[in-house]
């Protein structure tokens, strides 16, 4: 269970591929005008990385490593294309809105190196949750990213979710009364920007916890007295 609990946490937080590994940069900064489009690449993502690791695991061994690399992208290929079909049968206006970012999966980094440095050392059902959280952490950068752009440029929060989840799912779309907006947020600038928030804020915090920890630890050595 501990190591379960590592490898959650190390996709969530300690290895988050946005913004600590920075890989799969293009579609970061492009797809995340809004909350809902940053969700909803973020969440296809994640499952094809859930299913791409369990999926090269239990053929690991089987695999020529001359031919390694190219196996692993026809399997990650097979994926992204149900996903692809599936979200353009399900939503064709939010398949419109995602464009040509689905696809890219097949060749965005953060999979393939899954793939190469997890699913090919290990069982299924590690590579599988490894997967899906090294996703699950891109899906929070996403979304966090494509809401603050969002609500900052257009004053606006989950506008499109109806595109998603149908249009009983409208009511949940916010607005700013009044508020004009702000265009540089949702340019490609405000991308950069945002996105170096987030960075300048996750570093922020774990400095803070390691000065606490560090604090909390002089303290205990203080308080110890010599053996005599």
């Amino acid at each position: 269970m501990g190591m379960y609990q590592d490898i959650l946490k190390n996709g969530v937080w300690k290895q988050n591929t946005g913004v600590v590994q920075l890989l799969g940069l293009c579609p970061t900064l492009a797809v995340t005008t809004s909350a809902v489009n940053g969700l909803s690449l973020g969440l296809a993502t994640a499952i094809v990385m859930a299913g791409a690791n369990g999926s090269v695991s239990p053929v690991r061994r089987f695999v020529p490593a001359e031919i390694r690399v190219p196996v692993f992208i026809l399997v990650i290929a097979a994926l992204v294309t149900i996903i692809d079909l599936s979200i353009h049968a399900g939503s064709k206006p939010l398949y419109d809105a995602l464009g040509i970012f689905i696809p890219l999966i097949v060749v965005n980094c953060i999979v393939l190196a899954r793939v190469e440095s997890f699913a090919a050392k290990n069982t299924s059902l590690p590579s599988m949750l490894d997967g899906f959280s090294m996703g699950l952490g891109l899906t929070l950068v996403l979304g966090l990213l494509g809401g603050v752009r969002e609500v900052v440029g257009k004053g606006t929060l989950f506008s499109g979710i109806d595109l998603a989840l149908g249009a009983s799912a409208k009511q949940f779309m916010m607005t700013i009364p009044d508020y004009q907006g702000f265009l540089l947020a949702v340019l490609p600038p405000g991308a950069f920007l945002g996105l170096a928030m987030l960075i300048a804020g996750r570093n922020w915090f774990e400095l803070r916890k390691l000065n606490r920890q560090a604090a909390s630890s002089g303290e205990n050595t203080a308080g110890l007295k010599p053996n005599l």
